[in-house]
């Protein structure tokens, strides 16, 4: 006898966690209107399996979308400030973070995308649709896997070694004991997150010769498969996981060792390795660049990675429902606050430390330091100064802005909204080719006023807002994707993992080259600079300027090991309660926060811990 089985009550099902069954809205059989549906009736159907992994996909979270209030990764980082005190970000970076702290917990999140993915592998079977082809099912078990896989991964960023689940979802009348399952360690859960993407590989489809339509290149494919892979072994290679003796303690009730504390240099071989399957399996990916007349454009370029729909450096990108081409723009990033006719959110500032990390046009680095008392160590071959102004005006900002800004990289200006910069559309009541001059002194249209919305460390972010963008009651935002993964990343990764294990290797300068080229600044060896006698450190400058704001850094400096001297102390900005612009143009302290050796892994709140009880909390929570 088939079992009836009310819409709601399986919706709950399939989204139990550890710690409770929560309400179900994201679930697909709410849009089915026969509640009385049984399981085979649902997998019989190709309509009803394809809604059903739609669900699967929705558990793809957005990290661009309102930035901090749903995403912490640039708020905690050494990237960037937000200037909402009532946001998480300001209490956690500032030492008000304990183990009952549940701001951006994504535990339950991600395993209930983890169940509903593997109830979707027992029950979407071959044999069981009357009308869907083989192939395609195939295709959809293969995007159900991958996409389990790619859950874990994002745990494992968070919260080091997870809980494996087994393959068939654990029943609702499951007792404590059965849901009582013990965290693998880092090591094993990275071997069979590898090799449910090695599974998933052969059925995904080709990232372009398969798509038939642009709502599909959404979906999950080889090129986004390996790039996953790629960038869970560099994390995997990396000092916070590969050897760690901070760790030794760190282990199950039962004693087994969670972190390995053995140093395997075979990791970043591995790493590598995976990198380079990607570069080298899908040439199809390509570094985006602009020419015009000719000539490349090295900030057309930069900007329009973000900007043009499925531009070929692209590898995996999230549209709203995934199964769509556009998003909308994310208003954090969307204008001047205080500017008639532009409205929207300034409150996202890079630090001042951000900002010095860009290089100069002539490829130098500005800043190799910093004094006790917070002041720069300057590069003087880098022909950076932080006396006088500028004399005439350009394209990126008036006459009269600080020669600190002056003759940076075209990055740079992709990135940073600074004192006397130049918006990047007509809004305002100016144009295109007349636009608006930006103020971040105290009462400047993008400076500190009245309300909340202004930045307090005189800068913001822009990296990521299209010049159509004006967040007023009669405008809008310009659709957009939230790029995932692209191949500058995948460059990155891939160079860091051959420098790790095979230092004199020609593709470190070739990749690495390869991104400067294209950002428009000199390249080391026959480029015009020197070789860097410390690979390692270039490699993670280009990587933090590269990278810039894409929710990097604060999983870089973590896995790292860097992060007690990145990302506590005093953090600088300029002077943002100044009305004058020679008592603007100084370093000055925003806010001095707080970082202790148990933030490396994220706490895991009680209430999953009180549903397993062979759960362990990460060392220092």
């Amino acid at each position: 006898m088939k079992m009836k089985i009310n819409v709601k009550a399986l919706s709950c099902f399939l989204l139990i966690s550890f710690s409770t069954l929560i309400s179900c809205k994201k679930d697909f059989l709410g849009q089915i209107p026969d509640d009385n549906l049984t399981i085979d009736d649902v997998f019989k159907r190709q309509v009803y399996t394809e809604r059903f992994l739609a669900n699967v996909y929705s558990y793809i979270r957005s990290e661009v979308d309102n930035n901090t209030e749903n995403t912490p990764w640039e708020g905690l980082s050494d990237e960037m400030d937000v200037t909402y005190d009532d946001y998480p970000t300001y209490a956690m970076n500032t030492g008000n973070w304990d183990r009952n702290r549940g701001s951006y917990n994504y535990w339950a999140h991600y395993y209930r995308g983890i169940r509903n993915a593997s109830f979707f592998l027992q029950n979407a079977i071959p044999g069981r649709s009357a009308d869907m082809p083989d192939q395609l099912l195939k295709k959809y078990r293969a995007e159900a896997r991958f996409l389990r896989a790619y859950f874990y991964f994002m745990m494992l960023r968070q919260y080091g070694p997870v809980v494996i689940l087994p393959e068939e979802p654990l029943p609702i009348d499951a007792t404590i004991d059965e849901f009582s399952l013990p965290r693998s360690s880092f090591d094993e859960s990275v071997d069979y997150i590898v090799s449910q993407i090695d599974m998933a590989l052969p059925d995904l489809q080709e990232p372009v010769s398969d798509i038939n339509n642009i709502n599909d290149y959404s979906r999950m494919n080889k090129g986004m498969a390996l790039a996953v892979k790629s960038r869970l072994l560099l994390y995997a290679a990396s000092p916070l996981y590969n050897g760690n003796t901070d760790y030794a303690a760190f282990k199950n009730l039962d004693g087994k060792q969670l972190i390995s504390q053995q140093y395997d240099a075979t990791k970043w071989a591995k790493a590598a390795a995976a990198a380079k399957a990607l570069i080298d399996g899908y040439p199809r990916y390509t570094l985006n660049k602009v020419y015009t007349n000719g000539v490349l454009d090295p900030y057309a370029s930069v900007k329009n990675v973000f900007l043009e729909i499925w531009n070929p450096e692209v590898i995996m990108a999230k549209s709203s429902d995934m199964f769509s081409a556009d998003i909308s723009g994310s208003p954090r990033l969307g204008a001047v606050a205080n500017s008639p006719g532009v409205g929207g959110w300034h409150a996202w500032g890079p630090t001042q430390s951000a900002v010095d990390a860009y290089f100069m046009a002539n490829g130098q680095s500005p800043i190799t330091g910093y004094n006790p008392d917070g002041s720069p160590i300057v590069n003087p071959s880098s022909g950076y100064t932080e006396t006088g102004n500028a004399a005439a005006a350009t394209k990126y900002y008036d006459a009269g802005a600080s020669n600190m800004y002056v003759n940076r990289e075209p990055r740079f200006y992709v990135a940073i909204t600074f004192d006397q910069s130049k918006w990047l559309n007509g809004a305002g009541g100016a144009s295109i080719t007349n636009p608006m001059t930006i103020s971040m002194l105290n009462g400047g249209n993008g400076g500190r006023y009245t309300g909340r919305n202004w930045s307090r460390t005189g800068y913001v972010t822009r990296k990521l807002v299209h010049p159509g963008t004006i967040l007023t009651t009669s405008g809008g935002t310009v659709q957009r994707l939230e790029v995932k993964i692209r191949l500058a990343e995948i460059y990155l990764n891939y160079i860091e993992a051959l420098n790790e294990y095979d230092p004199t290797n020609p593709d470190i300068l070739k990749y690495l080259n390869m991104i400067r080229e294209r950002a428009g600044i000199p390249q080391y060896g026959n480029g015009g600079l020197p070789v860097p006698t410390d690979m390692r450190a270039a490699i993670w400058k280009e990587r933090r300027v590269e990278l810039a704001f894409e929710n990097f850094r604060f999983f870089d400096t973590r896995r790292w090991k860097i992060a007690e001297q990145t990302d506590g102390g005093a953090f600088y900005g300029m002077n943002t309660l100044a009305t004058t612009r020679t008592d603007f143009l100084k370093r000055t302290v925003f806010e001095t926060r707080v970082f202790q050796k148990k933030n490396y892994l994220w706490n895991i709140v009680q209430t999953e811990l009180n549903a397993d009880k062979n759960l362990v909390e990460n060392p220092g929570w």
